[in-house]
């Protein structure tokens, strides 16, 4: 699998502290009772939206989404409709208005997995994303349960497991932190993969974007295999080292400074390797 790294990625962007170093990669994973959440940094939402669409499965509503790309001329942001409309994108808007909970839009939007890229593509950036998967097509009470759980529900935990029948929740915050809660497995080492190529990949979009190959499976396989948590960061324009952590990293944590393993890319034949 390749990957097409744009010129504003998500680790060429954020930065640390007053230096302004680089984010790190950061990664961890947990597993209960058939679902699998990932708290990860850092991409955006159009970084990762090929990789959503499989466990998303029939439908997805983004229920929350807010972005400064797009402003009225009283420099307000627009509303999720008004966005779709510009991107064109299919789908039908739901009224969340009257439920005046936090972390939902006013309007959510349902639409087909395979819409969502769709409607993130184009190059602007929502500074806030939220997203639910789910099998078949949601009545207007189905989704109105939906937002209610999303705006109540405690974030020290999983949220999936609180929307019976969803089998994806996503959520992206400034670019930086992400949470993927999934039921299928294959979604948490994909979007390890994808962080690996998306940082290896920064420092070569300075005039253009760049395509880079994903790391293979085995090679994430082994990473989970030692530990669930993971902090890396650029050590050259094409080398990573990858440090084990005790759970998710945030911006005022240490970044370590030993090296547990060494990914390694090469632009040139687009072939990784671990030690």
């Amino acid at each position: 699998m390749q990957v097409e790294v744009q010129i504003h990625v998500a680790f060429a962007t954020n930065c640390v502290g007053s230096p302004g170093n680089p984010f790190p990669l950061s990664f961890s994973v947990r597993e209960s009772a058939g679902c699998f959440s990932v708290q990860a940094t850092a991409a955006r939402a159009s970084e990762l939206a090929d990789l959503l669409i499989p466990a998303g499965v029939d439908t997805v509503l983004v229920a929350d989404l807010h972005t400064n790309s797009w402003l009225t001329n009283d420099i307000k942001p627009w509303t999720p409709a008004g966005i779709a409309a510009i991107r064109a994108t299919p789908c039908t808007v739901h009224d969340f208005s009257g439920l005046a909970t936090m972390g939902l839009s006013a309007e959510g939007l349902v639409m087909t997995p395979a819409s969502l890229l769709q409607l993130l593509d184009g190059g602007w950036t929502p500074y806030q994303t939220t997203v639910v998967g789910m099998p078949g097509s949601p009545s207007a009470d189905r989704l109105d349960e939906i937002g209610l759980a999303l705006g109540t529900a405690r974030h020290d935990r999983p949220i999936l497991p609180t929307l019976p029948g969803c089998t994806l929740h996503y959520t992206g915050h400034d670019d930086c932190y992400v949470t993927v809660e999934s039921t299928d497995p294959a979604v948490a080492p994909a979007v390890l993969g994808r962080l690996l190529a998306l940082l290896v990949g920064s420092p070569l979009t300075e005039e253009e974007p760049v395509v880079v190959q994903h790391p293979p499976d085995v090679m994430i396989a082994a990473l989970l295999a030692e530990s669930p948590d993971w902090i890396g960061h650029l050590a050259g324009d094409h080398t990573v080292h990858l440090a084990v952590t005790t759970g998710p990293w945030r911006l005022a944590d240490p970044i370590p400074d030993r090296v547990d393993r060494v990914a390694v890319y090469s632009p040139t034949d687009g072939t990784w390797h671990l030690t």
